[in-house]
């Protein structure tokens, strides 16, 4: 709700949400226009924030590193790369029935699905954690390397919206661009969640977590299958927004314990909350005497470091 009532602009909220749910678009005044335009990227933010923090989540107890991020396994820089040879050789666009079928969004998801595929083929060769982290770790190298490459190659004038990308950003306008990543989380939360009592088991050993009859590699892959399609389709609508998936699930396992069930639904009803108060910070947050506008993904690693730290220096 604060996400929706304020911004850069005040509106009278309550005239606006009656305007807006009950009068033609040809007779909105001021305020339902601008309320048209927030509804969109709340509830951009508010799946983002929440399907990037329960990826987190997953990934930490899967790897056994509290410093485990959605983009640990190289996924967002997968993403990234894709998007970034679209952006630069727009020709590898094509179109179909009028419309643009490849663009750098499209790009992105693709790239971030190989990306996944990469991982998920590496978790069948390895039985440790280690191996899984140190593959994500050289992916998101050679990616990154690629995506340098790319920058290199562009033109001058992409590079700005190349850098716009990297940034993290909520920018959307209809309420369909919005919900368009909604039926991969659906499909990457159904994994997780169905999974979620033989990742409490995981996260106290593997070892005996096999002795009490979990299928160990395959509860593996379907958690980083659903994990990566968290992040993958998150990544392709908003860019890399970065520190939802590491603060968020150390900020709720207090309040949670251990029980997975228990934490992963925290993790979304937190992240979305804090990713919308971030965007909305991120909106109305003057510099140089004019609202700033400021891509998400930077205010997140603002807020999100400092919090962090805090969180760390109160553990014993």
């Amino acid at each position: 709700m604060l996400g929706l009532a304020f911004g850069s602009e005040s509106i009278d909220t309550w005239s606006a949400i009656k305007t807006w749910t009950s009068q033609p678009r040809e007779n909105w005044n001021s305020d339902a226009h601008i309320l048209a335009l927030r509804v969109p990227r709340v509830a951009l933010a508010w799946l983002a924030g929440g399907a990037l923090a329960v990826s987190g989540a997953v990934l930490q107890t899967l790897l056994r590193n509290g410093l485990a991020t959605p983009f640990t396994l190289g996924i967002a820089s997968a993403g990234s790369f894709g998007a970034f040879l679209w952006l630069a050789f727009p020709a590898l666009g094509s179109t179909w029935l009028g419309a643009t079928f490849l663009g750098p969004r499209l790009g992105a998801f693709i790239f971030a699905l190989g990306g996944l595929a990469l991982v998920l083929a590496t978790a069948r060769r390895s039985r440790h954690a280690d191996g899984l982290l140190l593959a994500g770790i050289t992916l998101s190298f050679l990616f990154a390397a690629g995506t340098m490459l790319v920058r290199h190659l562009a033109a001058p004038f992409q590079l700005a919206a190349m850098d716009r990308w990297l940034m993290g950003s909520l920018d959307v306008v209809t309420i369909d661009a919005a919900i368009a990543p909604l039926p991969w989380l659906v499909v990457g939360i159904f994994l997780v969640a169905r999974r979620a009592s033989a990742l409490d088991q995981l996260a106290l050993d593997e070892e005996m977590a096999q002795a009490r009859g979990v299928n160990v590699p395959k509860v593996r892959r379907e958690m980083l299958l659903g994990a990566g399609l968290l992040t993958a389709a998150i990544v392709a609508r908003t860019g890399p927004i970065g520190f939802v998936g590491l603060l968020v699930p150390h900020a709720i396992r207090p309040f949670t314990g251990a029980r997975h069930a228990h934490l992963l639904a925290g993790c979304w009803f937190a992240g979305g909350g804090f990713l919308i108060l971030a965007d909305l910070a991120a909106r109305t947050l003057q510099i140089t005497g004019r609202h700033s506008e400021l891509p998400v993904g930077i205010l997140t690693a603002l807020i999100g470091g400092p919090i962090f730290l805090r969180l760390l220096f109160r553990r014993p």
